[in-house]
């Protein structure tokens, strides 16, 4: 075993025994290196940062810090595709540009061959795109749908701009309670102080919307059940 492998090797045995200890020799029988070596593998590693910590006496050893370091990302190549797929629907998504950063972030913590299957196998992958009926509708401020994001994560009052299905354009101040995607596309789900009721707002119908910095009140989940009838609303779960 080269160096390189036998630090990598001493990190993840560590980490997968943490909080116990493994002695200089218990390693070093393990790796078939001498006592100084394991200690000159191990200071090399303190230095680098990796949390490595010893305690003496007879029952001491070296133990690494598991709340300071996180595991290796072993994705295969089926499992980067899989996610890429399930990021990679459409632009028009909410969190769309972190979907592709988070995806960006998964390549990169990979191994370069298993990186480069999954981009092999992404490129046998195609999504089907309906096209835009003619005339195309008037697109909307890319700016739009990103300001809708900041103001769900941040439980804050929007102030919309919105067009109703008939074309009657109203200013609302909206108290977003969820993001809700469909099949014909994504809808916001809030509190309308207009008309002082749970209302259901297409994001490609709103012309304009600001973030007003009002810390939106808590309203208890029943309010918003009825406003999206005839539909089961799943949560986006993260386990």
């Amino acid at each position: 075993m080269n160096r390189t492998d036998r630090l990598y090797a001493i990190v993840e045995e560590l980490r997968a025994i943490s909080p116990r200890r493994r002695t200089a020799r218990q390693l070093a029988d393990r790796y078939a290196v001498s006592v100084r070596t394991i200690e000159r593998d191990i200071s090399a590693l303190q230095q680098s940062g990796v949390p490595i910590y010893s305690e003496i006496g007879r029952t001491g050893g070296y133990a690494l810090d598991r709340s300071m370091s996180l595991p290796p990302v072993n994705f295969t190549a089926t499992e980067a595709v899989a996610i890429a797929v399930a990021l990679g629907g459409s632009d028009a998504q909410p969190y769309a540009v972190e979907a592709r950063r988070a995806l960006h972030k998964v390549l990169g913590a990979m191994p370069v061959q298993a990186a480069d299957e999954a981009r092999a196998l992404a490129g046998r992958v195609r999504f089907l795109k309906r096209p835009r009926p003619e005339p195309s509708p008037p697109a909307r401020p890319g700016g739009i749908r990103r300001i809708v994001e900041t103001a769900v994560g941040r439980r804050e009052v929007l102030s919309l701009h919105y067009d109703d299905r008939g074309g009657t354009r109203t200013v609302r101040e909206v108290e977003p309670a969820a993001l809700v995607g469909g099949t014909t596309g994504w809808f916001l789900v809030g509190w309308c102080r207009l008309r002082a009721a749970a209302r259901v707002f297409r994001l490609d119908r709103i012309a304009d919307a600001a973030v007003t910095g009002e810390r939106s009140p808590a309203r208890p989940d029943e309010l918003f059940a009825c406003s999206v009838p005839d539909f089961m609303v799943h949560p986006v779960a993260i386990d």
